[in-house]
């Protein structure tokens, strides 16, 4: 299978700007369906799933290979050869805003700014570091995750959605969790909870737009500051929502507080071979 297949690549709007909308753990490129098409008008779309999610290629996902995020980030990269587009805008959630700057620091060229909607890059509390979670934390998870997955998904989803005012949100992120391998999400969520990119931070020199939920239990608004005062020039904004999800919960508000952003960046020039 090729790689726009593996990753269910799918691309839609007109013009000559590109945006790239990437999801986060446990969801699929369903979840930009309240905030992609507001900018298909006047850019060019480019959803995908990445490998062990949606409507990937589950058989491309190797346990060995997927051990760190930098072969999300291969993945990433792949498919922006394969389309071959000049310097995209990625929006990416979660997870995938630091798989996003992992490939931005690689080839920076092929990235005119980059959007990370609730990142975090390390979720471990630490000596002068709020990330979140204590170890105790994490490895009960995993726990829980390997003996009881579907009771996990349950109890999990309402923490990382938030907004408890639209229980339909919640009950959408529990099916989109059921709906993930078991044995690939606890995997991935390994990655995620126990990796730490604290130090990639500094190296990226791709413009930045940090997204920050108000109240987020998943990436507190402390790490959203932390990232911001890591990367050099970057944009810092508060969505004023409860919850992981702030393109589910307040749509129009991260419409909103991207917008600005992504309109400000220049045309792109055609890229040039490396």
């Amino acid at each position: 299978m090729d790689v726009l297949g593996r990753n269910n690549v799918q691309v839609s709007g007109t013009g000559e700007r590109t945006l790239v909308f990437v999801h986060g753990f446990g969801c699929d490129q369903s979840m930009w369906r309240l905030v992609a098409p507001a900018f298909e008008d006047r850019y060019r779309v480019v959803l995908l799933d990445l490998v062990g999610a949606g409507q990937s290629d589950l058989a491309a996902y190797d346990f060995e290979r997927y051990s760190t995020l930098e072969a999300h980030a291969d993945d990433l990269l792949a498919v922006l050869r394969a389309l071959d587009l000049p310097p995209v805008a990625l929006v990416a959630h979660s997870v995938s805003a630091i798989i996003g700057m992992l490939a931005a620091i690689r080839e920076p060229a092929r990235f005119a700014g980059l959007v990370m909607l609730g990142p975090s890059p390390h979720y471990l509390n630490e000596p002068g570091y709020a990330g979140g979670f204590e170890r105790s934390d994490i490895d009960e998870l995993l726990d829980v995750m390997a003996s009881n997955y579907l009771g996990w998904a349950g109890a999990f989803a309402p923490v990382v959605m938030g907004a408890p005012e639209q229980p339909a949100l919640r009950d959408e992120l529990n099916a989109s969790f059921c709906r993930t391998d078991p044995a690939i999400a606890r995997h991935f969520a390994g990655v995620i909870f126990l990796g730490d990119n604290r130090a990639d931070l500094p190296r990226l020199r791709t413009p930045t737009l940090v997204v920050q939920s108000a109240h987020d239990a998943i990436a507190p608004r402390a790490v959203g500051t932390y990232v911001h005062q890591q990367l050099p020039g970057s944009q810092l904004v508060v969505v004023n929502t409860t919850g992981h999800c702030a393109h589910l919960s307040a749509p129009r508000e991260t419409i909103a507080a991207i917008t600005p952003f992504l309109d400000a960046l220049p045309m792109p020039a055609t890229l040039q071979p490396a």
